[in-house]
């Protein structure tokens, strides 16, 4: 992408964006005097920058551009299920949550190698934690998995019953998990946008740890994304 198209992306102003790569926050490069962004580097950035993102700019980022796997204003909801929730997790280590996320995800027959998606969001650790500083990570992979690996897009929730490390950037615990594997990159950054804006929400962490079943933890969820997109 050039300046312009970058841009269009992020929903921002093209000098703002210039600005921004001139300073050296933003992956580019300049090639023959004009920058040039990769779209792969751009979506991590995202993903790096997104916690402190203001309202309307995760809103931004919700806007339909060419994605797949949405059904309708409902992004969230519509890819979990009471299947693909766990309350409470039974792990208690990083890794152990990695392998029994993967697990539930194949409980939404969108999932055809658990395997794959555990090395994926695996993966995606070893770059750098996903975890934030309210208590809550989001392990995805780092790209959309194969055909072969997966169908829809898929998000799956698990509250374990005490915080573990996870590697949250002020040294917190973690017991609130959102796994997300969609199937375009469109698509999971306007899963993580709404993601983020729900979290946004007064009390909803709370509602959370409340849940005592997959189907209060749906409902806490299903609540709050309704909460917005209504």
């Amino acid at each position: 992408m050039d300046i312009d198209q970058l841009a269009a992306y992020l929903h921002r102003d093209a000098r703002a964006v210039s600005k921004l790569a001139s300073r050296g926050y933003l992956p580019g490069k300049k090639v023959g005097g004009e920058w040039r962004f990769s779209s792969t580097e751009i979506n991590h950035w995202i993903e790096t920058q997104m916690h402190a993102f203001t309202e309307e700019e995760l809103t931004a980022l919700e806007r339909p551009r060419t994605a797949t796997c949405v059904a309708g204003d409902v992004l969230v909801s519509s890819m979990l299920s009471e299947n693909t929730c766990a309350v409470p997790l039974r792990a208690t280590t990083k890794a152990s949550v990695l392998k029994e996320l993967a697990l539930l995800a194949e409980q939404s027959w969108q999932v055809y190698d658990g395997e794959v998606l555990h090395e994926a969001i695996k993966r995606r650790e070893e770059m750098g934690s996903t975890a934030l500083a309210s208590g809550v990570a989001i392990p995805h992979p780092h790209r959309p998995l194969s055909e072969r690996a997966q169908g829809e897009s898929i998000i799956v929730f698990a509250r374990t019953g005490r915080g573990i490390p996870f590697g949250a950037p002020d040294g917190g615990l973690t017991d609130l998990f959102f796994l997300v594997s969609c199937r375009d990159a469109i698509t999971h950054l306007r899963v993580l946008a709404r993601l983020s804006r729900m979290m946004l929400r007064p009390g909803f962490f709370d509602e959370l740890r409340e849940a005592e079943t997959p189907a209060d933890a749906v409902q806490v969820i299903e609540r709050a994304e309704r909460e917005l997109v209504e």
